[in-house]
C-alpha cells in the first residue's frame, strides 16, 4: 500500500530513493535500503520499478568540463525561417547529431530554440558557429550568450 501518495504515484520511500540516487548515482542498494529504512530486497524491487517505469532515465558520471578542455559554456538562441513540423524536425535531428550540443529546447517567445553548448574557448565556438551552427537546417538567425559564471547547473529535481 502506498503511503503519502503523490500525483506521480510515488510514496515517500520512492521519493527518498529518487533523492538519494540524484545525490549519488553510485550509492549501493544496501546503503539506500539503510537510509530509507527498508530491507535490501524491498529497496532493490522499488529501485528496479523506478527504472522500469521511467522515473529514472539514466545514471551517469558528471565530468568536470574544464578538466577535459571544454571550459566555455555558450547558450545560443535560434530562430528558424519557418514554423512548420518539417522544419522543426529537420533542425532537431541536426542538433541531436552535434556532439557539442548538451541541451536543445524548443521554447516560446522570441526564439524557437535554445542550445546549450560546451566548447574549449571563444575561438573554438567561432569555428563551430561559422562552419556548423548557421548552416543547420532552417536557421534564419542566432544570438549567442557566453556564460560568465555557472551559478546553478543541472541541479537535482526538488522531490
Amino acid at each position: 500500500m502506498k503511503d503519502s501518495s503523490t500525483d506521480a504515484g510515488l510514496d515517500r520511500i520512492d521519493l527518498k530513493i529518487l533523492r538519494l540516487l540524484q545525490a549519488d548515482g553510485r550509492m549501493g542498494n544496501a546503503e539506500i535500503a539503510k537510509r530509507v529504512n527498508t530491507s535490501a530486497a524491498t529497496c532493490h524491487r522499488r529501485t528496479q520499478r523506478l527504472f522500469a517505469d521511467g522515473y529514472v532515465t539514466s545514471v551517469r558520471a558528471e565530468v568536470a568540463p574544464s578538466k577535459v578542455g571544454l571550459g566555455a559554456l555558450v547558450i545560443v538562441g535560434v530562430v528558424l525561417d519557418r514554423s512548420t513540423p518539417e522544419s522543426f524536425a529537420a533542425f532537431e535531428a541536426a542538433a541531436r547529431a552535434m556532439p557539442t550540443v548538451l541541451d536543445c529546447h524548443l521554447v516560446a517567445g522570441d526564439f524557437d530554440y535554445f542550445l546549450k553548448i560546451r566548447v574549449r574557448d571563444m575561438a573554438d565556438f567561432n569555428r563551430l558557429h561559422s562552419s556548423t551552427l548557421i548552416a543547420l537546417p532552417g536557421v534564419r538567425q542566432t544570438r549567442t550568450f557566453f556564460v560568465m559564471k555557472e551559478v546553478v547547473d543541472n541541479a537535482p529535481l526538488a522531490l
